[in-house]
């Protein structure tokens, strides 16, 4: 869910990187000035909740769902991580690392820093590192991807810098829980589903992308982007209802998937024509070498987006804003497109709106934005306590149970106890849980320091 591009010199236009929050309902970008904060509620209005200038050349931005945690990392030192409560204008803390940080993930239990040969995960709430994976397979690009899922919080990296393996990790209980052999050639891309219950992944090649089944690593179904050449894929986002999956490259194409799974004893859902003809393939396909077997039986786009950049890096996400599936793609030149995406037609998306996410409102483009708050938002924004209520014992893949993004006041608590509640989570996150004044050392410097 991210995208890091390079600036020409210290003016330059356009996002040095941008990131959708866990359930795909707010946007962070940063650029050479500061990071900015969106609501992506609507299609029509934009609101920039939150944006700072304190912090130059911001190259990662990361907020917990839509809490008032943000995680920044800036260029200026690219080996600290700073958290911040961006409702109070405070900073709860910051930590160093031996090197560069290049990525940040979260969930509502785990903050994942990735390095090019290591991994931290640290206990959200008290900030305390519970467990350090070094020597890992180099991973210059920092990719890993972190469940959002708070009974199925997986971790996934790369297991080889050479071939395209994967290490599922659970980060909640702190150790390996296996290892998929994904493609042959090094990963591109991966990503968990809400639920944590399938994750899909892409190569450098960027022709076919599969989808396994977690903790198992079943290869559960398999989607051809294309044949013509290869492409580097930038993202990969499921649907919250696990029925789409999306993906971007440097090419002018975005492709979604449809994740259908096979009827039971053979039995036919619909008498269409595509069916018709996959059926031919797939019988065709048993006389052909096995190379060209597998291509047969690759599952093509159900639906693409024609973007009018071509060979930015872009990252996308599907979600549902208004009650209606929408494809959403930040491109690198500062642009957020959203598209309607028909779920039972597919075919070519249709935009329906364009925003800017750099400067005045008189330069947006006609996109409807508020004016950005530089301080403490008024008090009429909803607290993270209101987003996290939940009216069910069962959590659905897209509404989970509570956390209070401040953190505890108890050190060494590694998952609080209203994660496992029964019932509904209401949660004071003003006052109940204050910010926190310190980090490993418990000092109350507010410097976490590595050992």
């Amino acid at each position: 869910m991210e995208t890091k591009e390079e600036a020409d010199g210290p003016g330059a236009p356009g996002l040095c990187c941008a990131s959708f929050n866990q359930d795909t309902t707010s946007l962070a970008v940063g650029n050479k000035t500061g990071y900015r904060l969106f609501s992506v509620t609507s299609v029509d209005k934009l609101d920039c909740v939150y944006e700072s200038a304190d912090t130059p050349d911001v190259y990662i931005v990361e907020r917990l769902f839509s809490s008032s945690l943000v995680v920044v990392v800036s260029q200026a030192t690219p080996r600290r991580m700073n958290v911040y409560h961006f409702k109070k204008g405070t900073e709860i803390c910051n930590y160093s690392y031996s090197n560069n940080i290049l990525s940040v993930r979260l969930n509502r239990q785990r903050l994942v820093v990735c390095l090019e040969e290591s991994i931290y995960i640290h206990n959200i709430k008290d900030m305390k590192l519970l467990k350090t994976l070094l020597s890992t397979p180099p991973n210059p690009s920092g990719l890993c991807a972190l469940s959002i899922n708070h009974s199925n919080s997986y971790l996934a990296y790369p297991g080889s810098a050479t071939i395209g393996e994967i290490i599922v990790y659970d980060a909640n209980n702190l150790n390996t829980v296996t290892m998929i052999p994904a493609h042959d050639s090094p990963l591109a891309a991966i990503t968990f589903n809400a639920a944590g219950t399938r994750l899909a992944s892409a190569s450098e090649r960027g022709t076919v992308i599969r989808v396994f089944s977690v903790p198992e690593g079943h290869r559960l179904l398999e989607f051809r982007r294309g044949m013509k050449r290869y492409v580097n894929i930038s993202s990969l986002s499921f649907s919250p209802d696990n029925q789409f999956l999306c993906a971007s490259s440097n090419t002018e194409t975005v492709h979604i998937f449809k994740l259908e799974h096979p009827t039971p004893s053979g039995e036919e859902s619909s008498p269409t024509w595509s069916a018709y003809v996959g059926k031919v393939f797939s019988a065709a396909s048993s006389y052909l070498p096995a190379q060209v077997s597998d291509m047969m039986n690759q599952d093509r786009a159900f639906a693409t987006v024609r973007l009018d950049v071509y060979g930015q890096r872009n990252v996308c996400a599907l979600a549902t804003i208004q009650k209606l599936p929408r494809l959403l793609v930040t491109s690198s030149d500062g642009q957020l497109c959203i598209y309607n995406l028909d779920p039972h037609e597919g075919g070519e998306c249709v935009l329906a709106k364009k925003h800017r996410l750099l400067g005045s409102d008189s330069e947006s483009g006609g996109s409807e934005e508020t004016e950005p708050q530089t301080g403490p938002p008024a008090q009429s924004l909803p607290t993270y306590a209101a987003t996290v209520a939940t009216s069910s014992a069962t959590p659905s893949p897209a509404t989970l149970t509570g956390y209070s993004e401040d953190g505890g006041a108890r050190k060494g608590e590694i998952i609080p106890e209203h994660e496992f509640a029964a019932g509904p989570v209401c949660l004071d996150d003003e006052n109940e849980f204050p910010p926190i004044s310190w980090c490993r050392d418990g000092t109350g410097s507010g410097k976490g320091r590595r050992a």
